[in-house]
């Protein structure tokens, strides 16, 4: 559990992996991948390259992913109730 107490990227209902965030620090994470991502879009254009493009968004998926990892709740396949699980 994170030191706040509160993870900033809680688990899926159902299914797996995160849902939303619930924490400012979490949308403040999300709205830095969406705006580096657009960014790469502009940067590395994927008429123009698509290798250079793919390998920055890449990384930066790579890069969001280690931060709900380490942020989030661990992830499992949740079926809606965990009184079952």
């Amino acid at each position: 559990m994170p030191t706040n107490g509160k993870y900033w990227f809680p688990a899926k209902r159902y299914g797996y992996g995160w849902s939303v965030p619930t924490t400012w620090q979490g949308w403040l994470v999300l709205a830095i991948y969406v705006v580096l991502t657009v960014a790469a879009t502009l940067l590395f254009p994927p008429q123009k390259g698509l290798l250079p493009y793919i390998a920055c968004v890449a990384v930066l998926t790579a890069a969001f992913i280690a931060v709900c990892w380490l942020k989030g709740e661990t992830p499992r396949w949740r079926w809606g109730d965990d009184e079952h699980t």
